[in-house]
């Protein structure tokens, strides 16, 4: 009876975390680290969930599309080229509580954003990367955003780790652990000959000023990207200069519509999300409240028909990198880049 009292004990303890505890990596496991823990596989992961727009992409990009049990909280259309892949996917809408995640019995776990792994293991999260690390689920998140501690939210971004560095970083160190390393440098090849070409064409260009402003947040004035934002470097990479890169609280700063109008930036991008279908033309709308509003009638942007629409999914960090930087390099210089 003692015996049989204390496998019971034990065993709960192994499934506190919302499953059986598996054993760890072996000493041969390939390991390389993310955002300050060790990540270690003893073989390719063979069952991965994605979360959020950049994750599901590059892992398409990456060809592990049929290593994908599951996908989560898509901002916008998947680009053309991995739509096929992604119809084929599992999707939730929104992301998962933890026991449904875990039902999908996934070895590894690929988030573009660092808020589905917390501390507090609430339903709306995935737990902490070490709760899912000590039942053998493996995670990662993309390093441009790396907190500094694991369950930390925006504020504990580095904005030194927003670059394009570090998105080739990750598709080498990702390449690593799924065994298709090849794959990763020619998509890196790919982006930083784009990149590249749009930067020797605006290289001489006057540097416009560009804001991405998020419309439909909760609370008053307005939201725009900050210094830690992504669309800070793909502005810088286009020829632009972010209008608001001097706010480095967060990726999301709120400001006043005072502030704003002071800023006068030359090009307004109005970030649209976040559906699985959304497209810039849904995000038209947004648009005309600008270009209607009395308070903006002075705005270089509005006079100038300045403000167009853009999606959150295009700044946010990974392989759209090149993509986005063509996109705002043609709007901002025209004559440059077509």
């Amino acid at each position: 009876m003692k015996t049989l009292a204390a496998a019971v004990v034990v065993l709960s303890l192994l499934t506190g975390c919302g499953g059986v505890a598996k054993a760890g990596p072996s000493a041969t496991a390939t390991t390389v680290k993310n955002c300050g823990i060790d990540v270690a596989v003893d073989g390719p992961p063979k069952r991965v969930f994605a979360a959020y727009q950049p994750a599901i992409e590059m892992a398409h990009a990456l060809g592990i599309s049929d290593r994908l049990v599951g996908t989560a909280y898509l901002d916008a259309e998947v680009l053309p080229r991995y739509a096929a892949a992604q119809k084929d996917r599992k999707y939730y809408k929104n992301l998962p509580s933890r026991e449904e995640l875990l039902s999908q019995d996934p070895d590894f776990v690929l988030s573009g954003f660092n808020d589905v792994f917390s501390s507090a293991g609430s339903d709306s999260s995935f737990g902490s990367r070490k709760s899912l690390s000590d039942l053998g689920v493996q995670t990662w998140i993309f390093s441009p955003l790396c907190p500094t501690a694991d369950g930390k939210g925006d504020e504990a971004i580095d904005p030194s780790t927003v670059s394009m560095n570090n998105v080739y970083a990750d598709l080498r160190d990702l390449g690593k652990l799924f065994n298709v390393a090849d794959r990763a440098e020619t998509v890196i090849a790919d982006q930083q000959k784009r990149i590249a070409a749009v930067e020797a064409k605006v290289a001489s260009a006057p540097k416009p000023t560009v804001a991405i402003l998020r419309p439909g947040l909760e609370g008053g004035g307005l939201t725009v990207s900050g210094g830690p934002d992504f669309g800070t470097v793909l502005i810088r990479q286009a020829g632009g200069v972010n209008a608001f890169a001097d706010l480095t609280s967060k990726r999301n700063v709120k400001i006043s519509v005072e502030e704003f109008i002071k800023r006068d930036p030359d090009y307004i991008l109005i970030s649209g999300c976040c559906d699985a279908t959304l497209t810039e033309t849904q995000v038209q709308p947004d648009v005309q409240k600008i270009l209607a509003n009395p308070a903006y009638a002075n705005l270089k942007a509005v006079k100038n028909k300045h403000v167009v629409p853009w999606l959150f999914a295009h700044h946010s960090a990974g392989v759209r990198g090149a993509n986005s930087t063509e996109l705002i390099a043609k709007l901002i210089h025209p004559d440059l880049v077509r």
